[in-house]
């Protein structure tokens, strides 16, 4: 018996550092996605194998004495064994489309789908329950993660963090994901937001409160299906990331040559790296690699509205 789950990368459109100031956040569920395997083993192990390697060790190991990477994994098989004494071994295969550390999601989409394929061995899972013991995998390696990218993942479509609900009349998207190839930094990025705080606090506050403003409006504008304010507003959320200092040249330049075509371009994530996103026309794709260095990758991207999905295979 295998058990499959599977969950979507993420982006976010609109909020990133300032949702950690107590702002909100529009985080969207893209049609990238990791495919988590699980079976029963008798080889009295934990057995994990991913492109970032395989790990295989007793059944008894602590998750605290794994790599970083394999911790939620092993996290996650420890709480099931725990309370399963008649598991003899557990092998967990990762499949993954989501590039990773550059700020789409791949850690809390794997353990949004490690958490369904390993514990729907066992019984099935509301997704309340697999969102909560999705977030404490991921604290194994981010102890500080707000949950916000492993609710997304979850559940799938647009939501307005720090509410779980989706957001209810959203147009289609068309999306351009292109990777700066710099891989992002989210500890040293945070640490720039915190400075340009501390040295302008009134001048941050009122970003905040421009942020609440700017989501406010995209909101209006998804019920008016009105593309042309939302891509506006995804350029105004980038003037207030270079104001706090996230950006840098190699991202610059992308978003600039990405304007030419686009209604709207800004970094998603962390910043100083990673990847920008752009709302581009059907018609205006075909343009988009003259526009971009042949050393950065780029790709399209919809909307993905399942969210975490998973099956028992005999």
């Amino acid at each position: 018996m295998k058990s499959i789950a599977s969950a979507p990368a993420k982006i976010i459109l609109f909020g990133e550092h300032f949702v950690v100031h107590g702002t909100r956040a529009i985080l969207a569920a893209i049609d990238k996605r990791v495919t988590v395997t699980t079976t029963f083993t008798d080889n009295n192990t934990i057995k994990v194998n991913s492109e970032l390697g395989t790990l295989e060790v007793p059944i008894s190991s602590s998750y605290e004495e794994a790599k970083s990477e394999f911790k939620p994994f092993v996290f996650l098989a420890n709480k099931m064994i725990n309370s399963n004494q008649n598991v003899s071994g557990l092998e967990i295969t990762i499949d993954s489309d989501i590039p990773i550390g550059v700020g789409l999601g791949s850690s809390s989409a794997c353990c949004v789908a490690a958490t369904a394929s390993i514990f729907g061995l066992f019984k099935e899972w509301s997704s309340e329950e697999i969102l909560k013991i999705s977030i404490e995998a991921e604290k194994t390696i981010f102890p500080d993660t707000s949950g916000a990218d492993c609710t997304v993942c979850t559940y799938g479509g647009m939501i307005e963090y720090p509410s779980i609900e989706k957001i209810g009349n959203t147009f289609d998207l068309n999306l351009l994901i292109a990777n700066s190839m710099i891989p992002h930094n989210t500890k040293n990025s945070v640490k720039k937001v915190n400075k340009f705080k501390e040295s302008d606090e009134e001048r941050f506050s009122q970003l905040c409160n421009l942020e609440n403003k700017l989501i406010d409006e995209v909101i209006v504008a998804m019920k008016n299906n009105d593309s042309t304010t939302f891509g506006l507003k995804m350029s105004d959320n980038q003037n207030y990331l270079e104001e706090i200092q996230i950006s840098n040249d190699t991202l610059r330049d992308m978003i600039s040559s990405l304007n030419e075509i686009s209604l709207g371009s800004k970094i998603t994530g962390a910043g100083d790296g990673g990847c920008v996103i752009a709302l581009v026309k059907d018609e205006n794709m075909d343009k988009v690699p003259a526009l971009l260095p042949k050393d950065k990758e780029c790709f399209s991207a919809k909307i993905d509205t399942k969210g975490v999905v998973w099956k028992i295979e005999k």
